[in-house]
């Protein structure tokens, strides 16, 4: 595996040292975050090579420990918000001043997914991902990572990369995912691509995209929280019966169809459901967190994994009403256990 035409183009300026005639990040002068992209040759695993562009961010001194995050297929490089780049992130309250993944004592990077652009139209893999990664920290002269911390989709990520790529990291946290989609949860995910068929065959992609996204914010979150959230009669509008959840499907719905291409979403939605890992194979230690009621990643699944692992793996437990969502909402939680791990201070949720 080899970059072709790799190209480094940050976007911020407080950068030094040089890699293929481009700025690269480099010591205590480098700006608090750094954005840019580079150009990669990628023999993907069902799609043949393919010449694509990583786009990247960095966080943290050049010198501190790296740390790769990685969240769902939502996700993006701005894992947070810093002085350099002050929109919202999609984890600012886990990657932030006082927290274990603290951007003043740990080097964070995050890329867009291969596929997230919309661009690619072909089957995507969890292997395809971790490749990329794998030549994102070559451009980046990041030898090993202290831990790849993945959430979702990025826990499959992360997975493959510890079975592809384990001289490269130290240990992983994978949070809600697995080695395999469980099939319940495919069958969601199905429908979800369906629906989005649907739309295509109507000329209303945004439509059929808003309902994919309504239909899969039912499986990230669990029946007693639409219950304490929603417990309201129905109201009666133009005739029709309105149920107290909908105008929060709605909104779901028109923020996701906003920043989301149709391709994007149908690719990496598939990709879910590609991925397969054969646990036996993951080379590094690995630290499991499961939520009881995951409607998409079941607990059973999370134990399998951890059995699996041959030892090489522990599994922490939470109970939540916010389901799969709950790395993103229980973020105390969450930054405990990152760090027991990371700093290995034993503490517990």
């Amino acid at each position: 595996m080899s970059l072709v035409n790799t190209v480094l183009q940050p976007e911020s300026r407080d950068t030094v040292e040089t890699f293929a005639g481009t700025p690269l990040p480099s010591g205590d002068t480098v700006a608090s975050a750094v954005r840019g992209e580079i150009a990669i040759c990628l023999p993907m695993r069902h799609a043949g090579t393919r010449e694509l562009r990583l786009r990247y961010e960095v966080q943290g001194p050049a010198d501190a420990p790296a740390v790769f995050v990685a969240g769902g297929i939502s996700a993006h490089r701005h894992v947070s918000a810093s002085e350099v780049f002050a929109e919202r992130g999609w984890a600012d309250a886990l990657v932030a001043a006082g927290r274990t993944l603290d951007p003043a004592r740990t080097r964070v990077v995050a890329f867009d997914y291969v596929g997230a652009d919309g661009r690619l139209d072909a089957p995507i893999d969890t292997t395809d991902q971790a490749d990329a990664i794998a030549l994102l920290l070559d451009a980046l002269r990041i030898g090993k990572l202290q831990a790849f911390v993945g959430y979702s989709y990025g826990a499959m990520v992360g997975l493959q990369f510890a079975v592809r790529h384990p001289a490269r990291l130290r240990r992983l946290v994978a949070v809600s995912g697995a080695h395999r989609p469980h099939p319940y949860a495919s069958a969601w995910r199905a429908l979800q691509r369906r629906a989005v068929a649907l739309g295509q065959l109507q000329c209303a992609d945004a439509a059929g995209l808003a309902l994919a996204r309504q239909f899969a914010m039912l499986s990230y979150r669990t029946p007693e929280e639409f219950g304490e959230r929603f417990d309201s009669a129905p109201e009666i509008v133009n005739g029709r019966v309105r149920c107290a959840a909908e105008d929060y499907l709605d909104a779901a719905g028109a923020q996701y169809v906003a920043r989301t291409p149709v391709t994007a979403y149908l690719r990496l939605s598939e990709s879910i459901d590609l991925h397969r890992v054969d646990p036996a194979a993951v080379g590094v230690p690995v630290t499991v967190v499961a939520v009881e009621g995951d409607r998409l990643v079941p607990l059973s699944d999370s134990v399998n994994l951890v059995e699996g692992l041959q030892g090489r793996g522990q599994l922490r437990v939470l109970r939540s009403p916010y389901g799969h969502d709950t790395f993103l909402k229980e973020t105390d939680r969450i930054d405990l256990i990152l760090a027991a791990v990371l700093r290995g201070n034993g503490a517990h949720p």
